[in-house]
């Protein structure tokens, strides 16, 4: 008897897994065809350009607040985290080198896309989430305005565009707040590190950060309007969707992070 029971606990195990797995794959499906929906159909007329605009400064001008002070804080820390270390073996040379790399090749896209993950992606799921539950996007479509292209496609679009420009922004606050602390706290010569600073920059690193923001904006928009398209049950079902597109965004962000850089660097 005891045998049975634990075959049958082995089986409820591993169905339990099997269930989870089948509904993340189906998650992943559904997802994939609704952003292809909406690039062929965003790729189609008609065209909204004041909608595109309207998500262009939503999405980037009003999130450079954030972004900026997201990026000089944490230049500054790094380029004093890196003094610290650097102290213990006689290496404190470095500093300008990986504050550049650091910011330009990893720190600057993935926290200007998670700053904005936050921000935009929990706003667009709330907003098409309020508009799902209060049937609004049924009246768009029975007054034949396609929601994919006058609602979807443009935030698409937009973060797509958005984004690498903002971590463009960041990675220029970024080396001046490591360029601040290095030359007026940790007395650098001012000259001597922006030499430093150039000779390490090369094209691929930027290069590299602004697939990885395009990738990032992508993924932003994708989750937040995805959630947000297909909430249900009320405030809890939007409040729901946006909690998911925020946590799926962040996943999604960290997850791509690592395989442009594995792919570019392994």
């Amino acid at each position: 008897m005891t045998g049975k029971r634990l075959a049958e606990a082995i089986i409820s195990f591993f169905a339990a897994i099997g269930r989870i797995a089948i509904r993340s794959l189906a998650t992943v499906g559904r997802a994939t065809l609704f952003a292809i929906n909406a690039i062929r159909r965003g790729l189609t007329p008609p065209y909204y350009p004041h909608k595109w605009l309207e998500q262009l400064a939503h999405i980037g001008w009003f999130s450079l607040p954030v972004v900026g002070l997201t990026a000089i804080f944490t230049g500054a820390a790094l380029a004093q985290q890196t003094f610290t270390a650097g102290s213990r073996f006689n290496a404190t040379s470095t500093v300008p080198a990986i504050v550049v790399l650091g910011i330009v090749r990893e720190l600057g896209p993935v926290l200007v896309g998670l700053m904005v993950a936050g921000r935009v992606s929990s706003a667009m799921a709330a907003e098409l989430g309020t508009m799902r539950v209060t049937e609004q996007l049924d009246a768009m479509t029975t007054l034949r305005t396609d929601p994919f292209r006058y609602l979807i496609a443009p935030r698409l679009f937009a973060s797509v565009i958005a984004l690498p420009l903002m971590v463009m922004i960041a990675n220029a606050i970024g080396i001046f707040g490591g360029y601040l602390i290095a030359v007026y706290k940790l007395d650098f010569n001012a000259v001597g590190y922006l030499k430093v600073t150039r000779e390490f920059l090369e094209a691929s690193d930027f290069m590299m950060a602004l697939v990885k923001a395009a990738v990032f904006g992508f993924f932003i928009a994708l989750m937040g309007c995805y959630h947000g398209f297909r909430a249900n049950g009320g405030a809890a079902g939007v409040g729901e969707g946006t909690r998911n597109a925020v946590v799926s965004a962040f996943i999604l962000i960290l997850l791509s992070n690592l395989l442009i850089t594995v792919m570019a660097f392994g």
